[in-house]
């Protein structure tokens, strides 16, 4: 018998636009020190929700997917930064400890794409958020919160796209 988790959301996204909408939605909520971790194979549309992320949280400069550069840092005005790391690469989680992610986090908030191959150095409490391939338009999200801050976002977020 499955069992349910009132901290869990699951949504299915019907466009690429929608997928940003929701990115800009959760990046308004975002603040100083917070981590999602985005798992999903590639064309799960992570980028894409990133874009959102990006824009919502007040930055406007241009998102792409760090894969090749391994991290990508997009800033606001006010100096705060999100950096957007792909660990798609990396071979351990120490190349990760080498980049000092706590330092990332302390500038602002860090979006990991691929988390699951540096599990032993990510922050105890973040967003897990993955994300689906469906169909050519659609993608299934799941965030999932661990701590107290992330069931909080959860919570608004939830509000935020099915209102009351």
């Amino acid at each position: 018998m499955p069992i349910y988790d009132p901290n869990v959301l699951e949504f299915l996204s019907r466009s690429p636009e929608q997928t940003r909408r929701l990115g800009i939605r959760l990046g308004a909520l975002l603040q100083s020190g917070d981590t999602l971790c985005l798992s999903g194979d590639l064309g799960s549309g992570k980028t894409t929700f990133v874009q959102g992320i990006a824009q919502g949280w007040g930055s406007s400069d241009q998102v792409s997917s760090p894969t090749f550069v391994l991290v990508n840092v997009y800033r606001r005005p006010d100096g705060k930064t999100i950096h957007h790391l792909d660990a798609y690469r990396m071979q351990n989680w120490m190349e990760a400890e080498d980049l000092d992610l706590d330092l990332m986090i302390e500038k602002g908030a860090l979006i990991i794409e691929w988390p699951e191959r540096i599990n032993e150095v990510l922050p105890a409490e973040r967003l897990n958020i993955d994300l689906r391939y469906v169909d050519d338009l659609q993608r299934g999200m799941v965030f999932k919160p661990v701590g107290e801050r992330y069931k909080h976002v959860a919570a608004l977020f939830r509000k935020q796209v099915f209102g009351g």
